[in-house]
């Protein structure tokens, strides 16, 4: 398998000189070569701390970090759901997740099908988008732009639900599978992907998918939703980079524990994941791929980036495959490491290279967003719980919010049922399970190693009635005592973490063994004869 790192460039985006006032002038008096066009990049499963930018200095991603170099980085940026379906369900709504309905990964069990000793029974949640609502590729759509979709979508079972029902002229891979069924090397598994080079390698194939609509569609306005599977598990990579990252992390400093228990499972506390870290790498090529395209073609000057996660990085349950320290948790987890993501946004002739802003923004914000940069009407019955961060991105401001969150499953990564409110600095978690409430100010405690409910009991009363509120205006389902549930489980549960803790100690120590492989043709990226 060739690695495509080895040929693409590393030039950065060009400088923009068109003005602000062309980019935001009214839609139907604006010439059609001035129109914005949209990239919007979707990483699944991809923690704030991957990538060069945000710290990472195991991972290498210098295409996503000339992203974060040509525009802005929302240092606050978050998914509104900690599991994948519900934080993309926001995106294509502009909605939280109690009024869309999708409140958890689709396929997640629920009711008394929730089978794992756990105290509460997960509500129902809707498997689809809400049939009456306009999703952002339809308002795009019906705004004169062609839409184009690449990768997973996981937004409905069936394939009346898929993406070129819900406003994209065209769907490249998206179905109802949450992950690359087949592996990340063809042959795949998936109707809406045909098996073309054996062994070829998904972030590329996507990526590639979307260069060549960009290609056909370049003297046209164009929303390109590129939502990668990458990072997702199965974690798979080539020999070649498994041997690279393997040298680089016996190069660095000597691990003997990767894992800690927080409260429920086993929790990465390393990034040194070799097959990890080389998935990172063609996911970053990949990007390159694309964004390449757009320079070639000359149209990197009036389109708009975006880059971001629909949950953060999986520390815990999958593939236990990379770190978000100092953030805690991850995937699943109602911490600042399972909601905060990477938030890029780059708009020619508007945004500052480099700049960056730390006002709290959510994925609900893209939807509103998009259209004012596009110069179309704002739909705020649909968007309601976004609001356009244009202003930001001017280096303006926006009035001050409040952010929440619901999930009212057991994440598959140890997460609780809970509701979260951010205000200000404040973070208040209410817990399901017992009632209880954690409150933590990020502004000095950012890892939310220290809840400060005792001591700041009025903070507690005022955010919990915000947050019960809102609850009710949105109609949030409940989750429910489970009769089933026996105290002895508890004790249980922790015997079962210690040993799964043992068994990831041996298993990714393994990993960087030099005689370690999965298979002889490596996950399928050498094709067998």
């Amino acid at each position: 398998m060739i690695n495509r790192r080895d040929f693409i460039r590393s030039t950065g985006l060009a400088a923009f000189g068109l003005s602000v006032s062309r980019r935001l002038g009214v839609a139907n008096g604006r010439k059609k070569e001035e129109a914005l066009n949209f990239l919007f990049i979707l990483v699944d499963d991809l923690g704030c701390r991957d990538l060069g930018f945000s710290g990472s200095t195991f991972y290498e991603t210098p295409n996503i970090d000339r992203i974060a170099r040509s525009g802005m980085t929302f240092r606050q940026g978050y998914a509104t759901c900690q599991v994948c379906s519900p934080s993309r369900a926001s995106i294509m709504t502009g909605k939280y997740t109690p009024r869309h309905g999708v409140t958890d990964w689709i396929g997640a069990a629920t009711g008394e099908n929730w089978n794992r000793k756990d105290k509460l029974l997960p509500p129902a949640y809707e498997h689809q988008l809400p049939p009456g609502d306009t999703t952002l590729a339809q308002a795009l759509k019906e705004g004169g732009y062609t839409t184009f979709f690449a990768g997973k979508w996981h937004l409905g079972d069936e394939p009346e639900e898929w993406p070129e029902y819900k406003g994209f002229d065209m769907n490249v891979g998206g179905w109802s599978a949450g992950s690359p069924k087949g592996g990340y090397f063809s042959p795949y598994d998936n109707p809406r992907l045909e098996n073309k080079t054996p062994g070829e390698y998904l972030p590329y194939r996507l990526a590639t998918e979307t260069a060549d609509f960009i290609q056909a569609h370049k003297d046209e306005r164009f929303l390109a939703y590129l939502s990668f599977y990458a990072v997702h598990g199965p974690i798979q990579t080539t020999k070649k980079l498994w041997d690279k990252y393997r040298e680089k992390a016996l190069r660095g400093e000597s691990v003997e524990e990767r894992h800690a228990i927080d409260r429920t499972l086993p929790v990465r506390q390393v990034q040194d994941h070799p097959v990890y870290a080389g998935l990172m790498e063609a996911l970053d090529d990949a990007v390159g791929i694309v964004l390449d395209k757009l320079k070639e073609l000359g149209l990197d000057e009036r389109t708009v980036v975006i880059f971001t996660s629909d949950n953060g990085g999986v520390s815990s349950g999958d593939s236990y495959s990379t770190s978000n320290l100092p953030f805690r948790g991850g995937k699943g987890r109602q911490w600042e490491g399972g909601i905060r993501e990477p938030f890029l946004i780059s708009v020619p002739g508007m945004t500052e290279p480099g700049g960056v802003c730390d006002v709290p923004v959510i994925g609900t914000d893209f939807y509103p967003t998009l259209l004012e940069l596009a110069g179309l009407p704002l739909r705020p019955k649909q968007h309601m719980d976004g609001v356009s961060l244009v202003p930001l991105l001017q280096g303006k401001t926006i009035e001050k919010r409040d952010l929440y969150w619901h999930y009212p499953h057991y994440g598959n990564q140890g997460g609780e049922p809970s509701s979260i409110i951010r205000s200000m600095d404040w973070k208040l978690i209410h817990y399901y399970e017992d009632g209880r409430d954690e409150l933590y100010d990020l502004g000095s405690d950012v890892g939310e190693q220290h809840d400060v409910a005792e001591s700041h009991p009025d903070w507690v009363k005022e955010l919990r009635q915000r947050l019960d509120q809102w609850l009710s205006e949105t109609g949030a389902k409940i989750p429910e005592p489970d009769p089933r549930w026996k105290p002895e489980f508890v004790e249980q549960k922790k015997q079962d973490a210690l040993r799964r803790k043992d068994h990831l100690e041996r298993q990714h120590k393994r990993v960087l063994e030099p005689d370690w492989q999965p298979g002889p043709n490596w996950y399928g990226s050498i094709p067998e004869d």
